[in-house]
């Protein structure tokens, strides 16, 4: 029986409970409105998996119901789960307790159907926000429908809170210039999520680029003036430079006044009392149009008013305010300025990850969320063994430094290319290694993941997508840096030294391997359950857009080094074969967002290919 995240005491118990027709969910008199939310998912699940109606309502228990109740003296995260001859009963320690409990009885229903093996559940987290962040910015933006798949899985899982990465992707009513050639999400989206994660236990928290990243607001007519380094709007649009720039001028007085008004606009559709005003890698602070400013005060002072205004404002407002750590934790000593109720988010994202930041923020007195990464940036399917190693570090060193919560990221770097079902896999390790510190190794827990998550009855579907990073030669990084280096007219030089940074030669020796990876999944779709079968689309498209990529780095290299390639003509039409099914898997969780700039980059290829 697989359970994740792994309860803290399980036991098994003598007896089956039989699931019947003439049962119930049954809520008693302690469970409040919102727990008919849960029993719904339950109903759910068990018509789902044991092909079975069972009625539920309010009332008495009898034998053979399951009963849902709640009960204060357990404590807030606490939950119970009995089951056995006599029935099932379920009590948390609070409503968000209560689901808790509901999700762990889904999963046990998920792999046992209507004859429920008898269990005795005692549970609570270790740590108690257990989050996980998405970028709906750099890429995709996730259509309504998504946005709950996501948060439906979150809750399975038992995470309680999500945030969505926005910079100019939420219709702001005034931001027209900004949002006019854009699909962004509008506040009925927003409300209508936040209604769908609070019934499911979880706080979607505001979280909006307040000082660095500001690329499409900045580039405006009318906020160019509020751009640190003016000249960095100018030119065509770069994926690098959209990440490296567009910091805010603080030396100009109308800045403060414009994100104070977006902060004030964005916040009312949320009911959470948090706010992420991110502020991180603000690379041009003082490098620009306030290097007056900067020479006068220092770089630091200038970072550390500009984001106490906003802490100050939000505080005025009744929020908590919660910002990325990554430039404070260069000015430790500043540290005591920060309202003591701020939030600090503290990342890194290595597979190496070390503790300094971590503890340099808990020495400066930060109430710390630790934030490792799903990685999936840049990648075609996520770097799953890298992500479990980094997201195992940084739960250990959250418990280490008494860290109030964890928040699991995915980035969408240039063009966020990685199907959002890739992102589930990272999403479940944080959820596991976050609640608890019994969590089983890497391979053992993509077992785990690919039976409960996947219906893979042979446990081999997530340890198949952790090896599809190592076919990769010409990754979407080089993809991208090469194209907008030779757009800027960078010396041969030095995109030579981007090509070398892998070695091209290994390609030939990689289609064999991919064409087995092909076949390998054929037989693994094979053992998974029918709902999740489209799971297998995804990866053939990622593992055809590896080989093709691979393809064209090989002949750009021959090129580089004075060879002839072959006539591209068949590799271009390879590469805008690979576009359009990409397109179409886009299109089915999201809207167009960056689909136009990612296609560009595919068709500038197949462009030069062409030339060849």
């Amino acid at each position: 029986m697989v359970i994740l995240p792994i309860p803290k005491k399980m036991e098994e118990r003598n007896g089956q409970q039989l699931l019947e027709k003439e049962n119930m969910i049954v809520m008693d008199a302690s469970c409040p409105q919102g727990a008919d939310v849960y029993a719904r998912l339950l109903q759910e699940e068990i018509r789902t998996w044991a092909g079975m109606s069972l009625g539920r309502g309010r009332g008495t228990f009898r034998r053979g119901d399951i009963l849902l109740k709640v009960n204060e003296a357990l404590g807030g995260q606490r939950y119970t789960l009995e089951t056995g001859e006599e029935g099932a009963v379920l009590c948390g320690g609070s409503l968000e307790a209560l689901g808790y409990a509901v999700q762990t009885l889904r999963q046990v229903v998920r792999q046992s159907g209507g004859l429920l093996p008898g269990i005795s559940v005692d549970d609570e987290p270790d740590i108690q926000n257990r989050g996980f962040f998405f970028d709906i910015t750099r890429g995709r933006i996730l259509s309504l429908e998504s946005l709950k798949w996501l948060a439906d899985i979150m809750a399975f899982y038992k995470m309680n809170q999500l945030q969505l990465y926005v910079e100019h992707t939420y219709l702001f009513r005034d931001l027209t210039e900004v949002w006019r050639d854009d699909t962004p999400l509008t506040a009925e989206e927003i409300l209508e999520l936040d209604q769908y994660c609070h019934d499911r236990g979880i706080e979607l928290v505001p979280s909006l680029a307040t000082f660095g990243h500001l690329c499409k607001l900045l580039s405006t007519k009318t906020f160019e003036p509020m751009c640190e380094l003016p000249e960095s709007t100018k030119g065509t649009f770069s994926f690098r430079d959209r990440m490296d720039h567009h910091t805010v001028n603080v030396s100009n007085p109308d800045s403060l006044p414009m994100i104070k008004g977006l902060i004030g606009e964005y916040m009312q559709l949320f009911r959470s009392n948090k706010f992420n005003i991110c502020a991180d890698e603000t690379f041009d602070l003082g490098k620009g149009c306030s290097s007056a400013l900067a020479a006068e005060k220092g770089t630091g002072s200038l970072y550390m008013d500009y984001i106490l205004e906003l802490f100050d404002f939000l505080i005025e407002h009744g929020r908590v305010p919660m910002f990325w750590g990554d430039i404070i934790a260069q000015y430790p000593e500043k540290y005591a300025q920060i309202p003591e109720q701020v939030v600090c988010l503290t990342w890194g994202y290595s597979a190496t990850q070390s503790d300094r930041e971590a503890r340099i923020l808990h020495g400066a007195g930060a109430v710390q969320f630790l934030c490792p990464g799903a990685c999936g940036w840049n990648t075609w399917v996520n770097a799953l063994e890298s992500s479990y190693e980094n997201i195992r570090r940084m739960c250990g060193y959250g418990r280490q430094y008494g860290a109030v919560g964890i928040l699991n990221t995915e980035w969408g770097d240039f063009g966020h290319i990685n199907q959002p079902v890739f992102s589930i896999p990272g999403m479940i390790y944080g959820a596991v290694c976050s609640w608890g510190e019994k969590y089983p190794d890497y391979h053992e827990l993509n077992r785990q993941i690919s039976v409960l998550e996947f219906g893979d009855t042979s446990g081999r579907l997530l340890d198949f997508l952790g090896r599809v990073n190592g076919r990769t030669v010409f990754s979407w990084n080089h993809v991208v840096r090469i194209k907008e280096g030779v757009e800027k007219n960078l010396d041969q030089e030095k995109l030579r030294e981007i090509f070398w940074e892998e070695d091209m030669t290994k390609v030939p020796g990689l289609r064999q391997s991919i064409q087995d990876m092909k076949r390998e999944l054929c037989v693994i779709s094979r053992s998974m359950d029918s709902r999740y079968r489209w799971v297998a689309e995804c990866v053939q498209m990622s593992l055809a857009a590896v080989g093709v990529w691979n393809e064209v780095g090989l002949r750009l290299h021959c090129l580089q080094k004075g060879e002839r390639p072959e006539d591209g003509m068949s590799l271009a039409s390879d590469l805008e074969r690979c576009l359009c099914f990409f397109q179409e898997l886009w299109r089915s969780t999201g809207k167009e967002a960056d689909l136009g700039r990612v296609s560009d980059v595919f068709c500038w290829y197949a462009d030069v290919l062409r030339k060849m």
